[in-house]
């Protein structure tokens, strides 16, 4: 096949009538294929329904869910019950895969999460009631239900948790014949991966070896000699976000996972740290805005309830920067231009203060800003903070001047932005570099107080020069 053949080129108009029904444009399903779809199941036509959703994509099942009203989907669920396999439910939003499992019997759980890796199959179960979750493991088998109630006892969001136990490990004495000979004849192995993990006689990792070297190495070579003896290894107990950081870092396609004693016990692939990154990034990014798990798909009161929370600290720092506006009621009073502008000054510097604190959020998260940088990174942020200032204090300035020809007042209102830019950039370096001291979620406090920060300074700082320099 010529390259021409091979190249990606634009769909015409003509040509995306062939496009398969099902979807759009952008690979999203159709209105029209939901409404189908839902249309069957409402005349109890179940094989009709299946019959539209059995070329899908698995993903793309998991999509249908989602996209169906929640007070639908139990009967969705009931009718393309042959259809939900494991593959379909791992790829499920984690609130509809929630609604969907409770349309399921124990049994059913069961027999799905037998299909599934093992890290899938806990991502599955660990969320569910604990009565629930009792029935599930009482319907697996032994072995099934003993692989996860260990990874149970991990704690949330590790690596035990995220591991699969299904991995190939062999002895370090064997030669590239014997490991050959290993995976052709040997039932039961695992169908993905990508290296072969060498243990000495304890079980304890040594080495790994990829599939490609095996391959294009002589039989009669000792493993010893081709493996990798360096290998970047993840203890069971490691938070799911440094492990996403060492796949990141070291560019890793698998790595072994060992035990307090150094046992290899499993294997994280990148497949499931693409997840992890995801996931990882959009919760700090809504931490910071107070939003919970800013999911279109939870409950609409669990949703008040996480956002009410937030609003109501930040109506308690409005309320601590209303009292600084109050200190200066007789200057407000005398000069009402101030009540015009102090709202710049401090808007300003919630910008400048935000703009701060996600690149500092964003640098202790990836492990950039150390105990090694962190005074150079204060330092560099200041310098930033005080060009910024500046500039916007002259421009402020200059435009007061033209505006209300009082060049106090737009000294004032100068002075006042450079002021609060600095302390902007400073708090957001230090509240959350001391919050991650303290062992505190940046990304889920330092908003607060950055914001209070920059609102109570700007009023502080425009209001007081205000009344020395005006008034």
């Amino acid at each position: 096949m010529s390259d021409s053949d091979t190249e990606t080129r634009p769909v015409s108009e003509d040509e995306g009538e062939g496009l398969e029904p099902h979807h759009d444009r952008d690979n999203r399903l159709t209105p029209d294929f939901v409404d189908a779809v839902l249309d069957h199941v409402e005349d109890g036509d179940a094989e009709g329904a299946r019959e539209l959703v059995r070329p899908l994509h698995p993903a793309d099942v998991a999509d249908l869910f989602e996209l169906v009203p929640g007070d639908r989907r139990e009967a969705l669920a009931g009718a393309l019950a042959e259809l939900l396999d494991g593959d379909v439910l791992a790829e499920m939003n984690d609130w509809v895969r929630d609604e969907v499992l409770r349309a399921l019997e124990p049994a059913q759980v069961a027999a799905l999460a037998t299909e599934l890796d093992t890290d899938d199959a806990v991502a599955i179960i660990e969320d569910m009631d604990e009565d629930e979750q009792r029935a599930v493991l009482r319907a697996l088998d032994p072995d099934d239900r003993a692989a996860i109630e260990e990874a149970l006892s991990y704690p949330e969001e590790s690596a035990g948790r995220l591991m699969q136990r299904d991995l190939v490990a062999v002895p370090e004495h064997w030669r590239v014949g014997d490991v050959l000979d290993y995976l052709r004849r040997t039932d039961g192995l695992t169908n993905d991966f990508w290296e072969i993990f060498v243990v000495d006689e304890r079980h304890h990792p040594v080495g790994t070896c990829k599939l490609s070297w095996l391959l294009r190495t002589p039989a009669k070579i000792p493993l010893g000699d081709v493996m990798q003896r360096e290998q970047t290894l993840i203890p069971v107990d490691m938070d799911q976000e440094e492990v996403a950081l060492r796949f990141q870092k070291y560019a890793l396609i698998s790595a072994a996972v060992t035990d307090d004693s150094g046992r290899l016990v499993g294997m994280i692939t990148v497949d499931d740290v693409v997840h992890i990154i995801q996931e990882e990034a959009g919760e700090d990014v809504l931490a910071l805005s107070g939003a919970g798990d800013g999911d279109i798909n939870e409950p609409i009161l669990f949703t008040v309830r996480t956002r009410l929370l937030w609003l109501v600290v930040n109506l308690g720092t409005a309320i601590i920067a209303a009292s600084v506006v109050g200190l200066f009621q007789g200057e407000i009073a005398k000069f009402a231009l101030l009540a015009v502008l102090m709202p710049i000054v401090s808007g300003m510097g919630g910008n400048a203060g935000t703009q701060t604190l996600a690149v500092i959020v964003r640098a202790l998260a990836t492990n950039q800003l150390t105990s090694s940088n962190t005074w150079r990174m204060i330092a560099r942020e200041f310098r930033i903070a005080a060009a910024n200032g500046g500039s916007l204090g002259l421009l402020i300035g200059l435009g007061t001047f033209l505006l209300y020809h009082n060049p106090m007042l737009a000294l004032t209102i100068g002075m006042a932005m450079l002021i609060n830019n600095l302390i902007a950039g400073l708090a957001g370096v230090l509240i959350p570099i001391g919050l991650d001291s303290a062992r505190v979620d940046p990304a889920v406090s330092s908003a607060v107080f950055v914001t209070m920060c920059t609102d109570c300074m700007g009023f502080f700082s425009f209001l007081g020069l205000a009344s020395l320099l005006l008034v």
